[in-house]
Formats: structure tokens, sequence, C-alpha cells
């Protein structure tokens, strides 16, 4: 089963693969690498806001849009959720 990043990912990819009028993703990925990545600068910074001085609330949902800008530039880098995983397991593989 597919948690909802996994879920979130799969509707990234479909929308870059099967663009849909009017889909603030598919805008995105109009704008390019340049502007996906500003984005995502920008969410982060939110995160940072919210995280010193913002209720649980805003917190959840300022890192919420900072997971799906960051889903949307791996898309469009051509990185995948498993990319991720393969390289933290790396990371954290005991070591020998």
């Amino acid at each position: 089963m597919m948690d909802m990043l996994d879920q979130l990912q799969a509707i990234i990819h479909e929308r870059k693969a099967q663009p849909r009028a009017g889909s603030y993703t598919n805008r995105l990925f109009e704008a390019g690498t340049n502007k996906i990545a500003q984005k995502v600068g920008e969410e982060a910074v939110e995160v940072l806001v919210a995280a010193l001085g913002q209720g649980r609330a805003e917190q959840i949902g300022e890192l919420s849009d900072l997971f799906y800008h960051t889903l949307v530039l791996m898309a469009q880098l051509g990185i995948t959720l498993d990319d991720v995983r393969a390289e933290l397991a790396r990371r954290h593989a005991p070591q020998g």
C-alpha cells in the first residue's frame, strides 16, 4: 500500500506526463526549475517562521507545503522518493 507521499508523488508525475488545464502543479512545471526551486526556498522560510512563532496547525500546513513543493522539484529533476530512501538507507547502514 502506498503512503500519502507516494500517492502525492504519483499525482505529480501524472500531471507532468499528462498536463491538466488550470493545474497549479502544471503551472510550476511550465515555469521551470528555477521557479520551482524558488518556491521550495520560500516554503522552507515559511516553515522556519511557523516553527518559531506560530501554532501547530500552521506548522503542519507549512511543512505540508514544503513537502509538496519538494516533490515537484524532485520530479522536475528526475529524482524519486525511492532515490531518497536508498540514500538514507546507505547513510544509516551499519558500518562494517
